[in-house]
C-alpha cells in the first residue's frame, strides 16, 4: 500500500517541543517585522507628510482637492478652507479634502512665466 507524501511524514518520536515552539515564535516575529516595515511604517510616513502639508496651507496656494477639483485658497480657518474654483465661485471645504498643493502662491507662478 502506498501512502501519499504529506501523510507519510509522521511526527518524530522524542522531538523537542521547546524547539518547535521557538521556531514558531521566530517565524511569527519575522512575519510581523516584515508587515511593519512594508506596510505600517510607509503609511505612517505618508500620513505625517500629508499632515505637515495641510498645516502649511495659506492664502494664495493652488491646490487639488481629493475630488479632483483644482482651485486657489481664498481664506484659511482652523478646520476649513475657502477655495476659489472659478471666477466668483468659492466653496468651503474641510482641510482634509486637500490632496496636494500645486504651487505655493500666485506670485511664484507669475514670476516663472
Amino acid at each position: 500500500m502506498h501512502i501519499p507524501f504529506p501523510l507519510a511524514m509522521a511526527p518524530q518520536q522524542g522531538a523537542d517541543p521547546t524547539a518547535q515552539l521557538l521556531s514558531t515564535v521566530v517565524t511569527f516575529g519575522a512575519i510581523m517585522a516584515i508587515f511593519y516595515f512594508m506596510i505600517l511604517r510607509p503609511q505612517k510616513k505618508r500620513e505625517d507628510e500629508h499632515k505637515k502639508m495641510l498645516e502649511s496651507l495659506k492664502q494664495g496656494d493652488k491646490i487639488v482637492l481629493s475630488s479632483g477639483i483644482h482651485g486657489t485658497v481664498s481664506s484659511v480657518e482652523p478646520d476649513t478652507l475657502t477655495v476659489q474654483i472659478a471666477d466668483n465661485v468659492r466653496v468651503r471645504v474641510n482641510r482634509v479634502a486637500v490632496a496636494s498643493i500645486l504651487s505655493k502662491n500666485d506670485k511664484a507662478d507669475k514670476s516663472e512665466k
